[in-house]
């Protein structure tokens, strides 16, 4: 098998030789073997793997790369399966996020008249149901997104199904890393006086996004793939 160069290496990836050596000590590449004067000697095998590295990066984000390299050249399948896995079903549980979201718009402030609210959440509930903590829910308060009620009595902070529809809409959009500004004006825009299709064309973005991303995971998995099939 040709021997390769750690400069030779780095040129064909397109990174330094500085992140080729990080790579080696962070276990993402194969085992390297040294001469008898301490030279790293790679191969082909490792430029493969570079190359795979980066694919994986770029699909699956820098930290699930480095738990599927290292978990690869271990010989652990499992793990390298479950870390993919659970990357996609990320992708899986925003698409679901979106269409729950875009299901509420026309429900947000617009309980029928005379209809039977629910039962109100309290703010460890709602928490769970949008999938942040608590104090996210307060910082979220204070910024003016949400308005719970308070419950006579004790004081504690009670959500109805608008506002909890509200918190939804604020969690999915901050997961897509929208800024607060936009938030607040999507928010503004689910009131009686806004314009509901300005908020779903801001959900049409982020599913775009979405679908984006999907297509780089789909192809660094099947790179990871034929990758393991050698």
């Amino acid at each position: 098998m040709a021997k390769l160069r750690i400069t030779d290496l780095a040129r064909m990836a397109g990174v330094s030789v500085q992140q080729v050596r990080n790579y080696v000590e962070l276990g993402v590449l194969p085992p390297v073997e040294r001469t008898a004067s301490g030279y790293r000697v790679f191969t082909e095998v490792h430029a493969e793997a570079l190359l795979i590295v980066r694919q994986l990066a770029e699909g699956h984000g820098w930290e699930r790369t480095r738990t599927i390299m290292r978990a690869v050249h271990a010989g652990d399948l499992g793990t390298v399966l479950a870390t993919v896995d659970a990357s996609h079903g990320e992708l899986d549980r925003e698409r679901s996020d979106i269409a729950r979201v875009l299901g509420a718009f026309d429900e947000i402030g617009r309980e029928p008249a005379g209809a039977r609210p629910r039962r109100p959440l309290r703010i460890g509930e709602v928490a769970d149901v949008v999938g942040v903590r608590t104090p996210v829910l307060r910082l979220w308060e204070q910024r003016g997104l949400l308005s719970p009620e308070r419950e006579p009595g004790t004081g504690y902070r009670v959500y109805g199904q608008a506002e909890l529809r509200k918190a939804e809409v604020v969690a999915l959009l901050r997961r897509g890393n929208y800024p607060f500004a936009v938030v607040r004006s999507v928010l503004d825009e689910l009131g009686p006086h806004g314009r509901p299709e300005r908020v779903r064309a801001e959900l049409a973005k982020r599913e775009q996004d979405l679908h984006r991303r999907s297509l780089k995971r789909l192809r660094a998995s099947a790179a990871l793939s034929a990758y393991l099939t050698q």
